[in-house]
């Protein structure tokens, strides 16, 4: 049997048909398509950095359960010390880790629709039955449907982000807790974006037998370090434990996230100033007629004319300026493009560049 046959024959079907994930070259572009924090450290912290790193043993596997960043992440965001912790590279990494306990149980994945890509993506990897949960006019919660969906015995898993990613909102509070009160699933609540808004539901984990919280540092100036992490009772924690690959999270990472958060108030200072930067777009881009939606994360979502979107998400590709055209990922963000908040003067470039391109 030739190389080919081998692959028809022992690669599923499912994989075959697949398409490799691509990100697109973002080289010499504004970047403003991936949800990443804009600001770097400064010179002064990456001497420091750089010297940090320069000490790790690479010779030696890291602390399988990084015991040294612990007490630093539950300071940093505040975790109650009777919730346990475990870390991940990046969110995607936990992802997939949750939703491989679910592998021949039965059960259904479910996730708003539209919302973040990975959470089907990984379910039909792990062969996983999926079911997307249909919002309602405003994005928010359709509850006769989340109810109905949910109220069947399969319903196993439920990811939830707050807020979603890539409409942007968060979805109601009531609503969210009426689901999971009367549900027997799991849900994961994904604050990937939560250093961007004032909801927080880390109380939920204690609050809720069926609640667990999943974050990132990615969105905060980690993207390159992929480190994620998965926040619940010590009994929900232990579970996932046991599936964890060993030493997941590499020594650098680790060290480097002990670094950052030695020196968190910049990160915090800089998700504020992406705050006030974010309020400043939505401000521009309203004054020059765009249809804006309401955002709580480092990102917003604009619907141009019907027809337009290709050739304005072309156009400023030509300007240097790189952003997520959604259109097509999903009938109902069609027309739609997702701008990341940059800095102040990426701001400028991308208004004065739409001002041209939405009436062109």
């Amino acid at each position: 049997m030739n190389r080919q046959g081998l692959i028809d024959s022992l690669i599923p079907q499912s994989v075959r048909k697949a398409s490799v994930y691509t990100v697109p070259d973002s080289t010499g572009f504004i970047k403003l398509d991936a949800m990443e924090n804009p600001y770097e450290l400064p010179h002064m912290l990456r001497e420091k950095l750089a010297n940090r790193l320069a000490q790790v043993s690479l010779n030696r596997y890291p602390n399988p359960r990084a015991q040294a960043l612990r007490p630093a992440v539950y300071s940093y965001m505040n975790i109650p010390d009777d919730l346990d912790i475990i870390f991940g590279n990046g969110s995607d990494e936990i992802i997939a880790l949750i939703i491989s306990l679910f592998i021949s149980s039965n059960k259904v994945v479910c996730a708003p629709d539209p919302s973040f890509a990975m959470f089907e993506v990984l379910a039909r990897q792990f062969r996983v039955p999926f079911r997307g949960l249909p919002l309602d006019h405003a994005f928010d919660i359709d509850l006769n449907e989340w109810s109905a969906i949910l109220g069947k015995k399969a319903s196993g898993l439920v990811f939830v982000p707050q807020p979603n990613n890539p409409t942007g909102n968060l979805f109601s509070i009531d609503l969210l807790e009426h689901i999971i009160k009367k549900s027997s699933a799991l849900f994961v609540i994904d604050e990937a974006y939560t250093a961007f808004t004032d909801a927080d539901y880390l109380s939920w984990a204690k609050r809720f037998p069926n609640v667990l919280i999943m974050r990132t540092l990615s969105k905060i100036g980690l993207a390159g370090g992929r480190f994620g992490m998965l926040i619940g009772a010590p009994e929900w924690i232990r579970e996932f434990d046991k599936v964890r690959l060993p030493y997941n999270v590499n020594a650098l990472t680790q060290e480097a996230v002990r670094f950052f958060l030695e020196h968190a108030e910049i990160l915090s200072q800089q998700s504020t100033d992406i705050r006030n930067e974010r309020s400043r777009m939505i401000t521009l881009l309203r004054n020059i007629d765009i249809n804006v939606w309401p955002s709580e994360a480092n990102f917003v979502v604009i619907k141009v004319a019907s027809g337009k979107v290709e050739a304005i998400f072309n156009g400023l590709k030509k300007r240097g300026i790189l952003v997520k055209c959604l259109d097509g990922s999903h009938p109902r963000l069609e027309d739609t493009l997702r701008l990341t908040v940059g800095k102040s003067s990426d701001t400028d470039l991308l208004v004065s560049a739409l001002s041209e391109l939405v009436y062109s």
